[in-house]
């Protein structure tokens, strides 16, 4: 089965970490990718800018209408997340558990309904 682990940031949690943390954690993800890449559980994995590099678009009446900045306003945004396959929801959870933001960060766990293109 596939599952996202997104990976949710809050801000102010990463600027209370000394830069020898945040380096730590960021450094932490080549080992996490190496060790599911091992597994064969890795699919591809993204990092996404920062929600003031977005645009909203909301189409109305026809017309789309498009908006700078995040969808909403919140403390935590979705920074990224790796797409895996796993035998079951636990096994994602325990991957998740060893992301190195999971310390610090929340990681949701959420199981993939369909794939453009790919047999599920």
């Amino acid at each position: 089965m596939k599952y996202m682990l997104l990976i949710h940031v809050n801000p102010d949690a990463l600027d209370a970490l000394s830069e020898e943390e945040r380096n730590e954690v960021m450094n932490g993800h080549d080992q996490f990718q190496k060790t599911i890449r091992e597994s064969g559980e890795m699919i591809s994995t993204h990092a996404l800018a920062e929600p003031s590099n977005s645009a909203v678009v909301r189409v109305r009446d026809g017309v789309p209408a498009v908006t700078d900045g995040p969808y909403v306003e919140a403390k935590e945004f979705l920074a990224g997340h790796y797409l895996v396959d796993c035998e079951t929801k636990e096994r994602a959870i325990e991957l998740a558990a060893m992301m190195p933001d999971a310390r610090i960060n929340a990681m949701e766990v959420r199981p993939v309904m369909f794939s453009a293109g790919q047999e599920m």
